[in-house]
């Protein structure tokens, strides 16, 4: 059973159908919608501030979400999946949103809707991702406008996808 601590008076709170790894850790103030899951090695450390996260988002093994005490908060919308080993610090996630392998996001940035973040990229704190857009790089810039309802599409199917393999699981 995944590692759920309480700490400095907040207990996780935690959707309907949601999977968590044996070794995942949800710590403090945290809340979870439903139908997620928190694979692997995957650390929500709401310790020092709160996490908020939607409904059908998934946290990959190795990702680790904190935030920076009385300073910033991480907002993840729905349908929005967090690669494997995927930094995110302090940030805000809109909807449909997808966060490539190893990437980084910092305190204070905001991706917009419809978005996708290449595998190892760095979004530097205070920025201002646009929505329907691709970024990638060290630091991340914008390198192409995408459709909305084809990012929607990809998107969700990855985020039902996670949804489908952590049925496996239980």
């Amino acid at each position: 059973m995944a590692l759920i601590k309480s700490v400095r008076g907040f207990t996780p709170q935690i959707g309907e159908n949601c999977y968590f790894a044996e070794n995942a850790t949800i710590i403090g103030d945290v809340i979870i919608g439903n139908d997620c899951s928190v694979w692997f090695n995957a650390v929500i450390r709401g310790d020092v501030n709160s996490i908020v996260i939607g409904n059908k988002v998934n946290i990959q093994d190795g990702a680790v979400l904190h935030t920076l005490y009385q300073k910033s908060k991480i907002f993840i919308g729905n349908n929005v999946s967090i690669g494997h080993n995927v930094t995110v610090h302090g940030a805000k996630i809109h909807d449909f949103v997808l966060v490539g392998i190893g990437a980084t996001i910092l305190d204070d940035a905001v991706v917009q809707e419809n978005t996708i973040i290449a595998a190892n990229s760095l979004i530097r704190s205070g920025e201002i991702l646009e929505p329907n857009s691709i970024y990638a790089g060290v630091p991340a810039k914008k390198v192409k406008d995408i459709h909305p309802e084809q990012t929607r599409e990809m998107i969700l199917g990855i985020s039902e996808n996670y949804l489908m393999y952590s049925e496996w699981y239980k």
